[in-house]
């Protein structure tokens, strides 16, 4: 339990009860345990604990862009805050993306990837590098809204986000929610201050739901899938392999394992892999991908693999994504990268 989830529960009792008061505290601890040992549950039933003839009832909230419990309120009392990240070689390590709830890892210019991590149940003291938007960053925070944290960018880009219901900051508005750091080398060294970040509010709060997910200890589906790489041009593929130990699948990115500037592995519960259409093709300056519509999707959680398709034909409508059998993905609670693979791609899967 976090410091923050901690304090919360601290700060939520009081009075003389003891005995109650240690009957609910002991069910709160429970459901967080066995969030963390499936990855992160959801809310799940109401817990209630009974001394002599008082019944309590504490219901866990969820954090809508994780499906895990959320003792504090803390995601469910913010809006969503985007942040685009670099994602060379220059700009490792990163810092942040291990705490973000979803990340979108999207094609650029030139076939360079670059990321959009949105963050809602944690707010990281450093988080970047931070660089410009791309048109494809406006279809992704269209069913979010809230908050968008960029570094100028094309007009045409720019025209493209101004359009989208966020709050935009950027470096020249960012005050104290952005600096830069010296030691490092510029354009690479813009970061922003999670609290400071989210100061600037946004709407909705909290954020709509992205997915589903499966429930405490309901058994995943799928054909095995120990790791699979993702398969982004020039010197951008991915692999990621499914890890029993943290739950979560280890990203590879430039032969290395990613760590980020904190030290963390980044190791997802989820990675959903979109095939999408890059409008004027994968090198051209002004490509991005193209969301709305339909096409085939791949999900890896839990060390399985589900195939089906994604749809998305209303902007403020999350994309839904569903099996082969038309019912729902279901994704393990937890983190989430969705890698926005140009069509026609082959992924490699091993099993």
């Amino acid at each position: 339990m976090s410091a923050r989830h901690a304090a919360s529960a601290r700060r939520g009792h009081g009075g003389g009860r003891w005995l109650l008061v240690g009957v609910a505290v002991v069910i709160v601890v429970g459901l967080v345990a066995v969030a963390k040992r499936h990855g992160g549950a959801g809310a799940g039933p109401p817990a209630t604990a009974a001394a002599g003839s008082t019944t309590t009832t504490t219901t866990v909230p969820v954090a809508p862009l994780t499906g895990l419990a959320d003792p504090s309120g803390f995601a469910t009392h913010h809006p969503a805050l985007t942040v685009k990240i670099e994602n060379t070689p220059e700009a490792m390590p990163q810092w942040g993306i291990d705490q973000a709830d979803v990340v979108y890892e999207e094609i650029v210019n030139g076939g360079i990837t670059r990321l959009a991590a949105v963050f809602n149940s944690h707010d990281p003291a450093k988080i970047g590098p931070i660089r410009s938007v791309r048109p494809t960053d406006a279809q992704i925070i269209d069913p979010l809204g809230g908050i968008f944290a960029f570094s100028g960018g094309a007009p045409y880009a720019l025209a493209a986000i101004a359009s989208s219901p966020v709050d935009q900051v950027q470096e020249s508005t960012a005050g104290a929610a952005m600096f830069r750091d010296l030691a490092r080398v510029a354009p690479h060294n813009l970061y922003g201050v999670g609290p400071a970040l989210f100061a600037f509010h946004g709407a909705p709060v909290p954020p709509h739901p992205l997915f589903t997910y499966r429930r405490p200890g309901a058994a995943p589906t799928g054909a095995r899938a120990t790791s699979v790489t993702v398969p982004f041009p020039s010197i951008y593929p991915v692999t990621w392999t499914w890890d029993p130990q943290r739950h979560g699948y280890d990203r590879t990115l430039f032969g290395q394992p990613v760590i980020t500037g904190t030290g963390v592995p980044v190791a997802p519960a989820n990675v959903l892999v979109m095939w999408v259409t890059y409008v004027n093709g994968v090198g051209t300056f002004t490509s991005y991908a193209n969301l709305r519509g339909s096409g085939p999707a791949a999900l890896f959680s839990d060390g399985h693999e589900v195939v089906g398709t994604w749809s998305h034909a209303t902007a403020r409508v999350p994309i839904a994504y569903r099996t082969r059998s038309g019912a729902p993905m279901a994704l393990t609670p937890g983190q989430t990268w969705v890698e926005l693979l140009n069509a026609g791609a082959v992924v490699q899967v091993h099993r």
